[in-house]
């Protein structure tokens, strides 16, 4: 585990960091969002190494990272929708799935035709990439199913030795994963709420669908499998709705609880939520007690928190 400086990672560090993705091995990297496990995506064999340390499916797609969106171009197909994109809100937690080019391994893109697209809004994230000088395919730095790992103490905790270097740039600024767009066809489609809102989108490119079936699903991570899920039971209670309390819980959220929880974890906003989810389902879990968490409204950043909470419950 190496620090790094946000504006100005060492460059001697980033470049023994490069070294090991162009020699096949991974190398765990902070970004705004979640920390991500990286690998060549060019390597297949580097790939199957992601997918054995995180246990995850082979067939769950990976998101490939980037220093800008001209490097983007030389494993995705981009048309001027998604350069326009890509200006609007890159860097930052925006994916787009685009049409792929064949030197991306299958592994990287599991198989499909398609691969996600990503520049974090992280500095010393972006110096790492363009010091690869390659595609970075990045899931994040846990064990599949887990919640996301927000810090590099967690990468740790759940993927210990598997990563060559874990580069340390204390907690990320999100705390949920990126927004996946779908842009290879005709109309957008939001594929994974996240860091970038529906709203966002939509007031940019006009109609964004929602997903219809898992065919289309399948083109993002985190959507077809069980996922940020604590080894404790996640019940889900909105404000004003009936609910069965169980006798001792632990709880989390913005409104405060109508019954008194054994442990208490309290956000002063729906942002805060958002960025604090995983360490607090990770917190909490510890308890062994079932989790109670405040569902969210819909708009914002509340379309991304309904998505993870509702799959750390078991409910999707």
């Amino acid at each position: 585990m190496v620090p790094v400086d946000f504006w100005n990672p060492d460059p001697t560090v980033i470049a023994r960091a490069a070294a090991l993705i162009r020699a096949g091995e991974l190398v765990a990297f902070p970004t705004e969002t979640v920390y991500g496990l990286g690998g060549n995506a060019l390597d297949g064999e580097a790939v199957k190494k992601i997918y054995a340390a995180k246990g995850r499916p082979s067939d769950n797609p990976l998101i490939l990272h980037f220093p800008g969106p001209e490097a983007a171009e030389t494993a995705a197909y981009v048309d001027d929708r998604a350069r326009g994109l890509m200006e609007r809100f890159w860097p930052g937690p925006l994916t787009l799935v685009l049409p792929a080019r064949d030197c991306v391994s299958k592994e990287a893109r599991g198989g499909l035709a398609t691969v996600g697209c990503r520049m974090p809004d992280y500095p010393a994230a972006l110096a790492f990439f363009a010091a690869c000088g390659v595609p970075v395919a990045g899931p994040s730095a846990n064990r599949s199913g887990r919640p996301s790992p927000t810090n590099a103490r967690t990468v740790a905790e759940d993927i210990g030795s598997a990563a060559a270097m874990i580069l340390d740039a204390g907690e990320c600024r999100v705390g949920v994963e990126s927004t996946v767009l779908d842009v290879s066809g005709a109309v957008p489609v939001l594929l994974r709420p996240g860091g970038v809102a529906m709203e966002e989108l939509r007031e940019f490119l006009g109609e964004v669908a929602l997903p219809v079936g898992v065919n289309e699903l399948k083109r993002s991570p985190g959507t077809r499998y069980r996922h940020y899920a604590p080894v404790v039971e996640v019940r889900v209670w909105e404000p004003g709705a009936a609910f069965d309390w169980p006798e001792k819980f632990t709880y989390m959220g913005v409104a405060l609880p109508e019954r008194t929880p054994a442990r208490r974890i309290h956000f002063d906003s729906f942002e805060a939520y958002a960025h604090g989810l995983f360490t607090a389902l990770r917190e909490l879990e510890k308890d062994g007690l079932p989790i109670v968490a405040q569902w969210p409204p819909l708009g914002g950043i509340g379309r991304a928190l309904r998505d993870r909470i509702s799959r750390a419950a078991g409910l999707l």
